[in-house]
């Protein structure tokens, strides 16, 4: 009995245990059409919070001489490099989806 029991463990029972995980493990890696959606109205948001926070330092910068924001010092092209890459692979997916 005991014979029967480690060839069933050894030929059944651990190959399904190691394959279901590899499933799991495949279809967990993947990104969802829910998660993408989520991900790009978050992308929106922090964008739209940005130029909010802009506009604010620069409202304050004008009204005090003394208030010398970081973010706007160093806001220039090459700062902005990689917000400008990620733009394009957001225009480049919505074209796909086309």
């Amino acid at each position: 009995m005991e014979e029967v029991l480690a060839i069933v463990a050894i030929f059944i029972a651990l190959p399904w245990i190691v394959l279901h995980y590899i499933t799991r493990w495949k279809t967990a890696a993947t990104i969802t059409s829910d998660d993408e959606a989520l991900l790009e109205e978050m992308y929106n948001l922090a964008k739209r919070l940005d130029e909010r926070m802009d506009t604010v330092e620069r409202l304050v910068a004008h009204d005090h001489a003394d208030f010398k924001p970081a973010r706007l010092v160093q806001n220039s092209d090459e700062d902005n490099a990689q917000l400008a890459e990620l733009e394009k692979l957001v225009a480049e997916k919505k074209g796909a989806r086309s």
